[in-house]
């Protein structure tokens, strides 16, 4: 089974976190985030698929030097005979720094939620990477 290693951030606003970002797919929420192109880092490639995804530029967020969130998990195509793999998941915390008009390019929409833990959104990666944002400024 092959690997493929995938970076975003999660997009917050309000010091403390008032609210985040999640993007619409047809089945589930997300982050804006995506594959790592060969040569990036891991931060390049989660700026750019958010600047991407968003239309939220790199200097418009201010990334929590401290917090990276991980996570591997297995992937199913759901087309006939497609190849899974699994997926390396790396997450950064990103602090909204001023209104933007967000552009979006690969979603259906996208939604602010209310910072308000514990959630429950989805199962396989935002509700692990919410509570490790959680324990992250509860151990500050």
């Amino acid at each position: 089974m092959s690997e493929l290693k995938a970076c975003g951030v999660l997009v917050t606003r309000g010091e403390p976190i008032s609210e985040f970002l999640l993007m619409r797919h047809p089945t589930r929420w997300d982050l804006p985030k995506g594959h790592l192109d060969p040569g990036e880092t891991e931060v390049e490639c989660a700026l750019r698929e958010l600047w991407e995804e968003t239309g939220i530029p790199a200097d418009a967020i201010a990334l929590e030097p401290e917090f990276r969130f991980t996570h591997r998990y297995s992937v199913r195509s759901a087309r006939p005979g497609a190849e899974s793999w699994r997926e390396n998941l790396v997450i950064f915390l990103g602090r909204l720094q001023r209104d933007v008009d967000l552009k979006l390019t690969e979603h259906e929409g996208c939604e602010w939620f209310a910072w308000r833990p514990p959630h429950a959104i989805q199962q396989q990666t935002i509700d692990p990477l919410l509570s490790d944002v959680e324990r992250y400024f509860e151990a500050r």
